[in-house]
């Protein structure tokens, strides 16, 4: 007599035949300390990721043959510059399967934000690929992959707060993080992360690693500790104006903000949604030109 199959199998048939949809969420660096440089060019990190429900969405499906990729929401080159478009074929080129995929993505993080939704569209058409196709590459292939794609591609593996060190790929999940919300002021800007890094005159010191575990190893998390970002004063720097978000945020109630990764995005740390979204209004209508969200960090994944 033939076994009928539960439904969890029958949708993960339904999955590994046809198409799925994977979110693909933004991160912020609430710590970003820059510990050395290797003689590769490529700058050695002590940060903390965190996930935020600030989401692409992704919908691969399966066709006979070639790699299609669309894009919606944001303006981005649909070809070989699209980092989903790399990935995708990288995972073809790894594997060998000589099928092909449609990919959509819908746009919703800012583009060269300081937010990463370029590696984690990445790490998204990794991770949908990989589970179409029932499972080719296993966990160590897969980050191997996401990290010639990209620093902080294997952090969107991931998904959930970490610290990071090397060069973004050494990664350490934290057990417990509290979850804050955040409101995000994204202005219409692009920082060049190379540009960013080149005119960091770098601090190194022995204790870096260790303030930053005393800081989670206290009895309690305090955030404003926690907070610090190299690349700041570097970008702010050049523009001031981003000076005013910071302020703004303080004086609307958060307990914290800060520039994350090399910008132009500032963030703002608070300890609820009320207060979020007090705060996220009003720098809507201060900013209308400007991109505001507000969003929670994430435990794991979208």
């Amino acid at each position: 007599m033939a076994v009928m199959p539960t439904s969890r199998q029958s949708h993960a048939a339904r999955i590994n035949r046809a198409s799925i949809t994977i979110k693909a969420p933004g991160k912020l660096n609430l710590h970003l300390r820059i510990t050395g440089k290797r003689p590769d060019g490529y700058h050695e990190v002590e940060s903390v990721f965190v996930p935020v429900a600030l989401c692409d969405t992704l919908n691969i499906s399966k066709i006979k043959q070639g790699l299609k990729v669309f894009c919606t929401g944001r303006e981005l080159p649909e070809g070989p510059e699209n980092l989903v478009y790399r990935a995708a074929l990288s995972f073809f080129e790894r594997t060998g399967i000589r099928g092909g995929a449609r990919i959509t993505l819908v746009k919703e993080i800012p583009i060269s934000s300081g937010l990463g939704g370029g590696s984690s569209d990445a790490a998204a058409t990794l991770k949908g690929l990989n589970t179409l196709w029932d499972d080719p590459l296993p966990g160590k292939d897969l980050e191997k992959l996401a990290l010639s794609l990209g620093a902080d591609v294997p952090f969107f593996l991931l998904q959930r707060p970490a610290i990071a060190r090397g060069i973004g790929e050494l990664l350490e999940p934290l057990r417990v993080f509290p979850v804050f919300w955040y409101v995000i002021v994204s202005p219409v800007l692009m920082v060049s992360t190379a540009w960013a890094y080149g005119q960091v005159r770098l601090r190194l010191t022995v204790e870096g690693n260790k303030n930053i575990l005393d800081i989670f190893n206290a009895a309690a998390l305090k955030i404003p500790d926690l907070l610090l970002n190299d690349l700041e004063s570097v970008t702010l720097s050049k523009y001031p104006f981003l000076c005013s978000i910071k302020e703004s945020l303080l004086a609307l109630g958060a307990f914290g903000a800060l520039m994350t990764g090399s910008g132009p995005s500032i963030f703002g740390v608070f300890d609820s949604e009320h207060k979020a979204n007090e705060a996220g209004e009003t720098l809507r209508r201060t900013w209308p030109n400007y991109d505001v969200f507000i969003v929670k960090g994430l435990e794991q994944g979208c």
